[in-house]
């Protein structure tokens, strides 16, 4: 499908490169949008498609196939797509693009949350905690790399007026006083930094063992796209570590090392790369009482380790495999 959009843009009149960037694919497993600011061009890309799926017995199916302005917007993955029209101050383009969960994954997910409520309405609070937790945590961290913080007040909200109800309908002769009192509690939640004052919430939801995590306690992470045509199963152990802050190939404590280092040699700076020999370092050698944690170790390329102990490299040890 890819090489199909990718030969009809290079068909097009007009700079190929130009138009290659100008028409984007974006594809998921089934799920594709494509991006032109000319609609005839969009069109054209849908007989394309059409006419390409032909060969394995497969058509788009019209109920899920639409054209739209991005002004108007559109749902992809659970995420709304649009771009709103903003000053000149704002943008120089004239509009801003913001993605955002969709009406309808936030109407699913409150649904879902509201099932296990009347499900637990006879259960422990710490029982109802345990099945609320993973469901919560889950559906943040899918959608924290976007613009989510209003959806995530708006949602916890939401969660809020159905915990209590559920606390009223628990205890029917007992003030709502009450009620606040033997569910919510005090969390209390010290800042890195001593001269802020710590952050107080009077409406957690917890037992003395357990909290409920908030919705918009989840911190919003930025998605960085993956390079080119990078894979996992590629072999490329360090970028895939350094993206992911941990990789099965890869010992746990490198993985920890390459993140704080944020991927780079502590001796030269520069970025490792694909078949690097690394090596781990001792700040505080261990003859002098230095142990092996994180904090007296740092990552450098097997040279730069070399350079570090005024030892010549072995040119035999460059051929062997890395890690």
């Amino acid at each position: 499908m890819e090489k199909e959009i990718k030969q009809y843009a290079e068909s097009m009149p007009g700079c190929k490169r130009d138009n290659k960037r100008a028409l984007k694919l974006v594809r998921y497993a089934d799920d594709f949008v494509i991006m032109h600011k000319n609609q005839n061009v969009v069109e054209d890309c849908k007989e394309i498609i059409n006419s390409w799926l032909k060969d394995m017995g497969l058509e788009l199916k019209p109920s899920k196939t639409k054209i739209v302005h991005t002004f108007d917007g559109f749902d992809f993955l659970g995420f709304n797509i649009r771009q709103y029209k903003v000053g000149k101050n704002h943008s120089k383009q004239g509009f801003k693009t913001i993605i955002k969960p969709s009406k309808e994954a936030i109407q699913k997910h409150y649904g879902q949350l509201s099932e296990v409520i009347h499900r637990h309405r006879a259960a422990p609070q710490e029982a109802l905690i345990s099945h609320l937790k993973p469901i919560i945590r889950g559906w943040c961290n899918y959608y924290r790399g976007v613009c989510s913080k209003e959806t995530f007040s708006t949602v916890g909200y939401m969660l809020w007026n159905k915990l209590r109800r559920w606390g009223y309908r628990r205890h029917p002769k007992k003030s709502r006083t009450w009620v606040y009192n033997k569910y919510w509690k005090t969390k209390i939640e010290k800042n890195k930094k001593p001269w802020e004052a710590p952050k107080v919430d009077n409406w957690t939801f917890s037992t003395n063992k357990e909290n409920l995590p908030k919705h918009a306690e989840t911190k919003i992470v930025r998605h960085v796209k993956v390079e080119e045509t990078r894979s996992p199963y590629d072999g490329d152990l360090i970028y895939w570590n350094t993206r992911m802050r941990k990789h099965p190939e890869m010992t746990s404590q490198k993985g920890r090392l390459l993140k704080r280092q944020k991927g780079k040699c502590a001796h030269c700076g520069l970025t490792f790369r694909n078949g690097d020999l690394l090596e781990k370092h001792h700040i505080l050698p261990r003859a002098l009482g230095g142990n092996d944690l994180d904090k007296n170790l740092e990552l450098l390329h097997l040279h730069c380790h070399d350079i570090k102990h005024g030892i010549k490299i072995n040119s035999s040890k460059l051929d062997e495999k890395p890690f």
